[in-house]
């Protein structure tokens, strides 16, 4: 069996999404998520111009040795793009060989250690009233765990508060936004969030709550000393994660948990982080950590260092990506959350696929492979749209994390 054809397809049903499909000279075909969140052409071309000529003719069941050839063949390794094309081709390959096998993915990997996957939802408002009616809407609708944002006062906008309140989606303009941030507002705000919402709905719920990158470390360790009276499953991102000694001081300060690695590519990027047991949960995810293969070498190493997986799962990750992270959450020892924003009706139509959410848990499909495909029809209909991500200023106009 060989590769004989492989198509990169961009669609846009409510947001870009960059898919791959390998054929392979049987007719067995899979499906691998690209998409890079505002750069999403940045991958396709990449894979169009360098990856998909170099496939055609591979074994597809060769999967470890496909990997290490884009990987080190490339020479320039790691970094969004090389790594979100790598890994759309691996996810292709193994949805391929679950096809070939007659079995899910998970059940290639390990099968199951456990019979759900706890998923969380976003619960947000520009106050912290219209936050506590959201926060019990994913309550009512089964979720045990939820992220919480509100608006800050003061503020014109915040990251986290969507005005569409089941499908967040920040990309929201081809030149990018700018917003203003306050870090003391910001500071002084949060723990009131927190206190209404433990007042309103007890110690059981899994609360979670976003920082984005926009802390030093010293302003982290005490938004988390803050937080420690209401039981935060995590405070994701506090700090942006170049300069990783900064979470030496965040531990040394609190005990809320630390969620971080949804911009990390490979394993190098959080070993630091992880061997020295500096965050709870990892964050790294199928499309922009090179898909399965190495998402799974991550997550072993953070077993041995009692650290958790923490997927990143916005809707930046097509149905495809949900799908295969679904597998690979269904299966490891050391399964902590995954992050689950739902698609619009638009994107669900054009990725078909039958993992569902059922109990507060969501589950992946028992058909061969990954459960998934793109109804490239229906895809062309949906012709690429600009859209970038903003961009942050402090209120005296520095650049700053967004």
């Amino acid at each position: 069996m060989r590769i004989t054809e492989a198509r990169v397809i961009v669609t846009c049903p409510d947001r870009n999404f960059v898919t791959l499909k390998i054929i392979t000279d049987d007719g067995v075909t899979g499906v691998g998520d690209a998409t890079l969140n505002g750069r999403e052409l940045a991958v396709a071309s990449y894979l169009t111009d360098h990856v998909v000529p170099q496939l055609i003719g591979r074994d597809p069941t060769r999967i470890e040795d496909t990997w290490q050839y884009l990987y080190k063949g490339a020479y320039w390794r790691r970094g969004p793009v090389t790594m979100s094309a790598i890994a759309a081709v691996d996810t292709a390959l193994w949805d391929i060989l679950g096809k070939l096998a007659g079995l899910p993915v998970y059940k290639l990997i390990g099968g199951r250690s456990r019979e759900g996957v706890t998923v969380y939802g976003h619960a947000n408002g520009d106050t912290v009233e219209d936050a506590l009616v959201e926060v019990a809407r994913y309550v009512d609708l089964g979720y045990r765990a939820i992220r919480v944002q509100t608006g800050i006062p003061g503020m014109a906008s915040t990251y986290g508060v969507s005005k569409d309140k089941l499908f967040y989606e920040p990309a929201d303009a081809a030149i990018p936004t700018e917003n203003v941030w306050s870090t003391s507002r910001y500071l002084n705000h949060v723990p009131t969030v927190f206190n209404r919402v433990r007042d309103e709905f007890g110690p059981d719920v899994k609360l979670l709550h976003d920082v984005h990158h926009r802390l030093t470390p010293i302003e982290a360790a005490r938004l988390g000393k803050s937080l420690e009276p209401f039981s935060l499953t995590w405070i994701e991102d506090p700090v942006p994660a170049e300069l990783q000694e900064g979470f030496r001081l965040i531990r040394q300060h609190t005990t809320t948990p630390v969620a971080v690695g949804e911009v990390f590519n490979t394993v190098w990027d959080c070993e630091q982080l992880i061997r020295e047991q500096l965050i709870d949960y990892i964050r790294a995810t199928v499309v922009h950590a090179g898909g399965i293969t190495h998402l799974r070498r991550i997550f072993d190493l953070a077993a041995l260092h009692h650290v958790r997986s923490g997927s990143h799962g916005a809707t930046d990750l097509s149905p495809v990506c949900m799908a295969a992270a679904l597998h690979v959450d269904v299966a490891i020892p050391n399964f902590g959350l995954q992050e689950y924003m739902r698609h619009t009706s638009a994107t669900d139509e054009v990725f078909p696929h039958g993992y569902h959410f059922e109990g507060g848990y969501l589950h992946p499909s028992e058909e061969p492979g990954l459960g998934v495909d793109i109804d490239e029809e229906l895809a062309a209909q949906y012709p690429y749209k600009p859209a970038s991500l903003p961009v942050n200023r402090l209120e005296d106009g520095t650049m700053h994390s967004w």
